[in-house]
This record gives C-alpha cells, structure tokens and sequence, in this order.
C-alpha cells in the first residue's frame, strides 16, 4: 500500500503551506540523488517526496487527496503517480525551491542544467453512469506539438548551456549572488540551430496522436486526472508536458447519482400497491427485480445494498434507492369511479398511518445518517 503524503512529508494534514513546503525541501535535500550516487531506495524516497509534494502543494489536487486519498489521482488507471514522474519531471516542476543548494541549479546528474518541460493539454473525456460505475478504457485523439524531423538544437551562448545566468549585486551587506532564468534560452541551454521550413521558431509541428486513456470505476464529475508525457514536446531536450484529462458526467436518463449512492423513482399503481407486484429496476449493471408488498406506501424506500457505485478508494460500494411512488389516476370511467365512491368511507381505505410509517423528514434524515 501507497504511504500516506502527509506521513512522507513527515507534516500535519492541518500543515501550513510554507510547511509542506519546508519539509519537501529538507526531505527531497535528504534523499537527493547527489547526495546518494546510485542509492535505488533514496531515489524512490525522492520521487515519492516530489509526488507527495505536487499534491499537497496545490490546493485543489489536497482538498481532493484529502477526500478521496491516492486514487483521486493514481486509481487502477496509474495517473500521477510517482512511477510516471521520472527525475526530469521533477527537476523542472520544483528546481525553484533549492536555488543553488547544488551546483547552482535543481539539476542533479545532469550537470546543473534544466530541462524544459512542454506545456500540458487538457481534454474534457465525457462518461455515461456504467462507464462511471464499471471504469473504462477511452481511445482519444489528441493534437500535440512534437520536435520535427531533422531539427536541431545547440548550446545556449547566453548561459553555456546551464539555462541559468548568475548575476551578482553590491548590497549594505556585502556582494549578493543570484541566479535567475536565462532570456535566451528560457532556461532550456539550447537554441534553434536548424529547423524545417514546416517547423514554428521553436522547432515543433503538430501531429494527431491516439491516446489510451484507463479511467478507474467511481470517478466524479469535475475530477481530472493525469496522463504523464503526453502533452507538447519541449524543444531541445526537454520532457513533454502531460495530457490534463477533466471528467464530465453525462446525465442518466432514470438513476440519480449523489455520491455512491443511485436513487431511482419508482411508479406503481393503486391496485399495484395495494396487492403486490414484481418490477425491474433499472440498474448500472443491468436490471435487477423486486418484490413489492401488498399495501406498500407511497413514499416508502428500499436500499438495495452494493447497487450503487464502487468507491474511488476502494472502500465498497453504494447503494441504490428505489423510491416508491404510487400514481393516482387523473381521470375514472364510470365504472372505476363508482368502486373509488362505493369505498371511500370503507374502513379498510381510511389512512392509518402506523408509528412503523416515517414522515418524510424522518426519512430524509435515515438517508443521510
């Protein structure tokens, strides 16, 4: 099982900003890979800091790890975990937080220079409740910038190549040293050197491109999630950014969704309600039969355990909610108006609600507890 982020992290899940982000700092110094020359575990200690750190930073991606932990981002479809954030990743999201704690730049093996990282892309991928409830595997076609064929590249004059330039000023307290992104290069070390006459002045075309993308059972509307390196190519020899994919769920045409839970009105007659009868339910995964009680009450509700929808951290599944309505007819022929008045003061047709009978509110209030 995946580590808690807060417990890599080593903070509070009621942390501060600036103290995830100090403790990010002193964990990833810790297990840095200068620091650990072909150490595997310290460089997975790393990685995985750096992940516990791109969620707990930003405020959405928390609320939403707080909510519904790992697999708001990683779920059986492998986004965003750390096995999909290789170093490069990691060292042009958060090379700002340790300025020149080595070697000048974040950097690490590759010698003080960073690496560009490509723009993201961001779809919309719309899902049906099944897909919702059962996951599934979408084929998308997305239109990305890729370095042209026969580009090249060579090393930035501006900064030799280390994508920062140094500048040093006179303070009150002596000469200060920073560092800052190279104008030239935007930080990458390289420039065009040589491009196609179908290629944009950074060297990239843009190709269509068909993306498998494995969305895991119980995702939410509004929720996105991460496939790594396929957004834009990066010039030089950048990392491509990666594809934002946004989740819409379309409306089904009988179940309500609210959380994992499914509710589904249910219509039935008088004479339905008052002798029994068998009915399909519509359900996700197809429909399923019930049987109703002679003199089941309008309103009454039935769960029906494990119908609903799986739980995005794997904890089971919701339930469905069958809303018993009982329709009265708007008009009567003569005959049917005649039994209706021929029994309306009958005893056995007078309401008797007993303490068994819940009021609404009452009903309400079980759905929610």
């Amino acid at each position: 099982m995946k580590k808690d982020f807060y417990e890599v992290l080593g903070v509070s899940r009621s942390a501060s900003e600036a103290e995830i982000k100090k403790a990010y700092r002193k964990k990833a110094i810790e297990f840095h890979p200068d620091k650990n020359p072909g150490n595997k575990e310290a460089e997975e200690n790393f990685k995985l800091a750096a992940e516990a750190y791109e969620v707990l930073s930003d405020p959405q991606k928390k609320a939403k790890y707080d909510q519904y932990g790992h697999q708001a981002f990683d779920g059986s479809g492998g986004f965003g975990g750390h096995g999909g954030m290789n170093m490069e990743d990691i060292f042009s999201q958060f090379g700002d937080i340790f300025g020149g704690a080595f070697g000048g730049g974040f950097g690490g093996s590759t010698g003080g220079q960073r690496r560009m990282k490509g723009s993201n892309l961001r779809i919309k991928v719309k899902l049906t409740l099944d897909e919702v409830a059962n996951g599934v595997e979408k084929k998308v076609k997305v239109k990305r910038k890729v370095q042209a064929a026969g580009v090249t590249y060579k090393t930035c004059s501006t900064c030799n190549g280390q994508g920062q330039v140094m500048r040093v000023t006179n303070t009150i307290l002596g000469r200060m040293q920073s560092a800052s992104t190279c104008p030239t290069c935007s930080g990458s070390g390289q420039i065009l050197d040589r491009k196609p006459a179908n290629a944009d002045a950074q060297g990239m075309i843009l190709e269509d491109e068909t993306v498998s993308i494995k969305i895991p059972a119980g995702v939410v509307d509004g929720m996105q999630l991460k496939v790594s390196n396929k957004g834009n190519d990066a010039p030089g020899n950048g990392v491509p950014g990666d594809l934002i994919v946004a989740i819409e769920e379309t409306e089904h045409p009988f179940l309500k969704r609210e959380g994992e839970n499914l509710h589904f009105d249910l219509y039935i007659s008088v004479a339905e309600a008052a002798l029994g009868v068998s009915k399909d339910i519509e359900a996700v995964n197809g429909k399923v039969r019930i049987k109703l009680e002679e003199g089941i009450q309008s309103g009454k509700i039935l769960r029906l355990k494990g119908k609903g929808i799986p739980s995005l951290n794997g904890y089971g599944t919701g339930d469905l909610l069958v809303h018993i309505n009982v329709w009265t007819p708007k008009t009567l022929n003569k005959e049917q108006r005649q039994f209706f008045e021929k029994n309306l003061n009958d005893e056995n047709f007078i309401p008797r609600p007993e303490k068994t009978d819940k009021s609404f509110f009452e009903k309400v209030k079980d759905m929610f507890s």
